[in-house]
């Protein structure tokens, strides 16, 4: 068996289902709550833990928590979704990430993080040295200094590797995206990496930065790819959609997934395109991430 690591950002999510996002100085009266854990990296491999046959693939989550209660609920999560943790750490003394989300009645959403205040420059205690054996590595943007030594390790290794490239610090982004072979970005992420809403010439640039592949997912206008000099596009699954929290977070788990595999780009952005639009027709983040006997139904339907 193989394993696939995902390495960043953990997080508790408190969740409010609201009739609309407010707008202003205002009050709204929620009329649901709930409380999930969170996170980019660590949603995607909830997602994976869901998807993946366990007789051929594992999944890890490496990151960092503090060693307060949202710290152990974070912990209690990822067992309940079997996602294996030997390399998660609790930081005495710190506070853990932590959200509150706000989604209205048409799935979209209002998110508040506070990053806690775990140590991020010591990655020396993560054994990268294990990572040639992965069958695939995914990070997000919400920790550079055990981003950037693990995509280092992979592309050393030989081993796929994903890049969430959500929203995040511009730096960091940049210090990271020519260190994966896959660097997917969110729509609103890519405008804010490279300044601009060309998409064609923004993709082409992450390529000529040091990334192999790129793509950009676009939500209901589907997902465009660019692979061996050509861009691709990837129509979207059309789904009544309920809740997009966790969407982006469960496309770039799913896309590893099928890496990890050996499929190739294009047909690794259609399997995870299946699995973000199964999840966007539920609610709640990893809670909404879909089976692969669900995936492989959409598909084929």
């Amino acid at each position: 068996m193989r394993t696939i690591i995902c390495l960043g950002h953990a997080a508790l999510d408190r969740i409010y289902r609201v009739p609309h996002l407010p707008h202003g100085s205002t009050k709204v009266r929620a009329l649901d709550f709930g409380e999930v854990g969170g996170g980019m990296a660590a949603n995607a491999a909830c997602a994976i833990s869901r998807l993946l046959d366990a007789a051929t693939h594992g999944v890890e989550f490496w990151g960092r928590t503090g060693s307060d209660s949202a710290g152990m609920i974070i912990r209690d999560e990822f067992a309940r979704f079997a996602v294996a943790i030997p390399h998660l750490r609790s930081f005495a003394g710190c506070t853990s990430s932590q959200s509150a989300v706000m989604v209205d009645a048409a799935g979209e959403r209002m998110i508040v993080n506070y990053r806690g205040d775990v140590p991020t420059d010591d990655v020396s205690w993560l054994p990268f040295g294990e990572v040639g054996s992965a069958a695939a590595v995914l990070t997000d943007v919400r920790w550079l200094e055990g981003a950037r030594a693990l995509l280092q390790a992979a592309r050393n290794a030989g081993v796929p590797s994903v890049l969430d490239a959500d929203l995040g610090d511009v730096p960091i982004v940049r210090a990271l995206v020519p260190l994966a072979e896959h660097a997917i970005f969110s729509e609103p992420g890519l405008v804010n990496w490279y300044g601009h809403d060309d998409m064609a010439s923004a993709l082409r640039a992450a390529v000529a930065a040091g990334a192999r592949i790129a793509g950009v997912t676009r939500g209901e206008q589907g997902t465009t790819m660019l692979v061996d000099g050509a861009l691709h596009h990837v129509p979207a699954v059309p789904v009544r959609v309920v809740d997009t929290l966790g969407a982006g977070d469960i496309f770039h788990g799913a896309y590893a997934l099928a890496l990890a595999e050996g499929k190739p780009a294009l047909a690794a952005a259609r399997f995870a395109s299946a699995a973000a639009a199964i999840k966007c027709s539920r609610p709640g983040g990893r809670e909404g991430s879909p089976t692969r006997s669900e995936v492989e139904a959409l598909l084929w339907n």
